[in-house]
Protein backbone atom coordinates (compact mmCIF):
# COMPACT_ATOMS: atom_id res chain seq x y z
CA UNK A 1 0.00 0.00 0.00
CA UNK A 2 1.50 3.04 -0.73
CA UNK A 3 1.88 6.23 1.69
CA UNK A 4 -0.49 8.53 0.14
CA UNK A 5 -3.19 5.81 -0.22
CA UNK A 6 -5.82 5.49 2.59
CA UNK A 7 -6.46 2.21 4.70
CA UNK A 8 -8.13 -0.91 3.21
CA UNK A 9 -11.31 -0.82 4.46
CA UNK A 10 -12.77 -3.92 2.44
CA UNK A 11 -11.46 -5.18 -0.71
CA UNK A 12 -14.66 -4.95 -2.43
CA UNK A 13 -16.46 -1.52 -3.62
CA UNK A 14 -19.35 -0.23 -1.69
CA UNK A 15 -22.16 -0.78 -4.51
CA UNK A 16 -25.58 1.18 -3.01
CA UNK A 17 -27.93 3.76 -5.13
CA UNK A 18 -27.36 7.20 -3.73
CA UNK A 19 -29.48 10.16 -4.06
CA UNK A 20 -29.37 13.49 -5.01
CA UNK A 21 -26.97 15.90 -2.78
CA UNK A 22 -23.27 15.99 -1.87
CA UNK A 23 -21.38 12.93 -0.59
CA UNK A 24 -18.08 13.56 1.42
CA UNK A 25 -15.80 9.89 0.58
CA UNK A 26 -13.33 8.42 3.06
CA UNK A 27 -10.43 8.52 1.67
CA UNK A 28 -8.14 7.77 4.86
CA UNK A 29 -10.12 4.29 5.46
CA UNK A 30 -10.62 4.69 8.78
CA UNK A 31 -14.06 5.68 9.41
CA UNK A 32 -16.50 3.77 10.82
CA UNK A 33 -19.11 4.73 8.26
CA UNK A 34 -17.78 3.38 5.59
CA UNK A 35 -18.12 4.59 2.26
CA UNK A 36 -18.52 8.09 3.82
CA UNK A 37 -16.22 10.54 5.82
CA UNK A 38 -16.90 10.78 9.58
CA UNK A 39 -14.01 12.76 10.51
CA UNK A 40 -11.71 9.95 11.35
CA UNK A 41 -9.04 11.72 8.99
CA UNK A 42 -8.15 14.51 11.66
CA UNK A 43 -4.62 14.99 12.56
CA UNK A 44 -3.80 13.04 8.97
CA UNK A 45 -3.05 14.00 5.57
CA UNK A 46 -6.13 12.95 4.26
CA UNK A 47 -9.23 14.68 3.69
CA UNK A 48 -12.46 13.10 1.74
CA UNK A 49 -13.19 13.54 -1.37
CA UNK A 50 -16.55 15.47 -2.12
CA UNK A 51 -18.64 14.04 -4.81
CA UNK A 52 -21.84 15.81 -5.93
CA UNK A 53 -24.51 13.87 -7.01
CA UNK A 54 -26.70 15.15 -9.55
CA UNK A 55 -29.69 11.85 -9.80
CA UNK A 56 -30.78 9.31 -8.16
CA UNK A 57 -28.38 6.47 -9.39
CA UNK A 58 -26.36 3.60 -8.50
CA UNK A 59 -22.65 4.09 -7.61
CA UNK A 60 -19.70 1.84 -6.67
CA UNK A 61 -17.73 3.80 -4.25
CA UNK A 62 -14.08 2.27 -3.80
CA UNK A 63 -13.76 0.16 -0.76
CA UNK A 64 -10.37 -0.44 -0.83
CA UNK A 65 -9.30 3.13 -0.89
CA UNK A 66 -6.37 2.47 -3.63
CA UNK A 67 -8.20 3.38 -6.84
CA UNK A 68 -6.81 5.71 -9.36
CA UNK A 69 -10.29 6.89 -9.96
CA UNK A 70 -11.15 8.54 -6.44
CA UNK A 71 -13.65 8.23 -5.28
CA UNK A 72 -14.82 5.78 -7.82
CA UNK A 73 -14.12 1.76 -7.66
CA UNK A 74 -11.38 1.22 -10.77
CA UNK A 75 -10.95 -1.91 -9.89
CA UNK A 76 -7.74 -2.32 -8.42
CA UNK A 77 -8.99 -4.10 -5.03
CA UNK A 78 -8.74 -7.66 -7.30
CA UNK A 79 -4.95 -7.20 -7.26
CA UNK A 80 -4.64 -6.58 -3.54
Amino acid sequence: MAEDKGKIAQKAPYVMEVEPGTHAWCACGHSANQPYCDGSHKGTGFKPVVEKVEESKKVAWCGCKQTGTPPFCDGTHKDL
